[in-house]
């Protein structure tokens, strides 16, 4: 007998999923985080269309609002560099296909020469390969839209414009990205608390559709586990970049510790509902004190999701996953293969989660006990005297 999603590999299954479609409701999340970009792409591409009109009197900026859109783009990650970039590539490659149709003219030969002119400048330049390509890109544009030598250098100075308002703008960031690391990772805390809860309901009621189900949105948090990477990079940028944000940095920088340890939780906690699938489907049973410990750890990381959401200390969540490692010592081991790989799995998640508490590695691990006896071990009352 086979699960649902075991008829194809592991890694093509993900690949299937990852092509459908995402819910609607998650493209309406996804568009309200990029709400603030959009407004300020909107709002960028007027400014620098106004000031290249009526500031530099050009009747038609078209390359204003285009260079600001191009380089504001839609992240924060690393952002001013990547709009300074951006912006030097555009002016670039305008500046070099303005010359280029003011001396050849327009025609196949001269975008030729004029493209591969443009890049080969960025290069010299020691450009990143994005400035490289816009330098490409816009010569190639411009000596389309240049059919006559009678154009002048105006679009130059549109690009120009449209590159400082992109600047000025970018630096102007609201509290959304600061706050999105801390948001992503407790929405991540929060699902893997409903995966431990519904484990251990799977195992007690024998349910392999449950059992399948938890697993398979389990292995869909690849996504969520991007997102929260994403953000935390974003957030330092800003934390960077901006001149009213830079008090957040250090918050920032813990922030985006969270990253590795709440990666290795979410693939210690695949493991173990993989193991959990076998479990149910071969009507095995688990020890009620190890399924005691998959409901202590949901409600653990309920609590530290809220700890995290809140920039509290989450000292309550540690001693409870103190706890839980100490408990998790004291069962036998060696009474069914499942069983121990369960246990260890849960050792495993526990030391992931302190580390979410702001613990190190080694700090974590030495709170650790060692495991059980054997179950077959004699127990004190049974040994000679």
């Amino acid at each position: 007998m086979s699960g649902p999603t075991s008829s194809l590999p592991a890694d093509v299954s993900q690949r299937l999923r990852r092509l459908r479609p995402k819910p609607f409701r998650q493209r309406v999340d996804r568009l309200r985080r990029y709400a603030w970009h959009i407004a300020q792409c909107a709002v960028a591409a007027a400014l620098a269309w106004s000031l290249a009109h009526f500031v530099l009197g050009h009747p038609t900026p078209f390359f204003a609002p285009v260079a600001a859109i191009v380089s504001l783009g839609l992240g924060y990650g690393r952002r001013l560099r990547r709009v300074a970039e951006v912006t030097v590539g555009v002016a670039l490659g305008v500046l070099i296909g303005d010359v280029f149709a003011h001396v050849f003219g327009a025609g196949p030969w001269q975008v030729l020469l004029v493209v591969a002119f443009a890049m080969s400048v960025a290069v010299l330049l020691d450009a990143s390969q994005l400035l490289i390509t816009q330098a490409g890109v816009q010569s190639a544009i411009i000596t389309t839209l240049a059919p006559t030598p009678q154009v002048g250098f105006g679009r130059w100075l549109d690009a120009v414009c449209g590159g400082v308002v992109a600047l000025a703008v970018a630096a102007v960031v609201p509290r959304t990205p600061l706050r999105r690391p801390r948001q992503s990772a407790a929405r991540v805390l929060m699902d893997l608390s409903g995966w431990l809860e519904d484990g251990a309901y799977a195992v007690r009621q024998r349910d392999v559709d449950r059992a399948y189900a938890v697993l398979d949105r389990a292995r869909d948090s690849d996504a969520r586990i991007s997102d929260v990477r994403e953000a935390a990079a974003d957030g330092l940028s800003v934390a960077t970049s901006s001149p009213w944000r830079r008090g957040h940095r250090a918050d920032l920088q813990e922030e985006s510790r969270l990253v590795v340890p709440l990666d290795r939780a979410v693939r210690n906690t695949r493991v173990l509902l993989r193991r959990i699938t076998v479990v149910v489907r071969r009507g095995e049973d688990l020890p009620d004190a190890t399924l005691g410990l998959l409901d202590q750890l949901a409600a653990i990381t309920s609590t530290l999701a809220a700890d995290v959401l809140r920039q509290r200390p989450p000292d309550e969540a540690r001693e409870g996953l103190v706890e839980v490692a100490q408990r998790s010592s004291g069962i036998p081991i060696g009474t069914s293969l499942s069983a121990d790989v369960v246990l260890a799995q849960v050792r495993s998640l526990v030391v992931d989660l302190l580390q979410l508490t702001g613990l190190r590695d080694r700090e974590a691990l030495d709170l650790v006990p060692a495991t059980g006896p054997p179950s077959d071990a004699p127990t004190p009352s049974d040994s000679p005297t």
